[in-house]
């Protein structure tokens, strides 16, 4: 597992962008932190999204989380960018489905509705997480065949 990732957020992310950007350098992660860098200068999420989607699209790292209000912006941003995959995400299930079923690569999050501890608990799962991770063995062989399937929606649809 790559130790490797970028954080970011607009103002309403940003207490939990913080607290899981103090737990990720704990676990000795490298963490470039893409903004909102203080609560005096606030960065858009749009900005932001757009910032961290094109750093998994010039392979600089391959995952990363934004956070915004409820991570919807994000995630809608970041989506908008081929071969990035953001999951807004409330739960450690879904962030964990989120990578073992849809082999997503950023975790959207919300700071108004996710509580620190839980932001946390959602990131090291995500990182942790394999795409097809402990999975019944038809299930993971499904999931192989989609993943491609979707790739070539993707292809279609970015490259019309």
């Amino acid at each position: 597992m790559e130790k490797r990732i970028f954080i970011g957020s607009d103002l309403s992310g940003f207490t939990l962008k913080e607290a899981v950007k103090e737990f990720l350098l704990s676990e000795d992660y490298e963490v470039e932190d893409i903004g909102t860098l203080t609560e005096e200068e606030p960065f858009p999420f749009y900005t932001v999204a757009k910032k961290g989607a094109e750093k998994i699209q010039n392979k600089e790292y391959e995952r990363g989380i934004l956070i915004c209000g409820t991570g919807m912006g994000m995630s809608i941003v970041s989506n908008k960018h081929e071969g990035v995959h953001g999951a807004a995400c409330e739960t450690v299930y879904t962030a964990e489905k989120a990578r073992a079923i849809n082999d997503a690569n950023v975790l959207c999050m919300g700071g108004w509705v996710v509580a620190p501890v839980t932001g946390v608990a959602m990131a090291k799962t995500f990182l942790e997480t394999k795409f097809t991770q402990n999975l019944e063995d038809w299930r993971a062989k499904r999931l192989h065949v989609a993943r491609e399937d979707v790739r070539d929606i993707e292809k279609n649809s970015f490259h019309k």
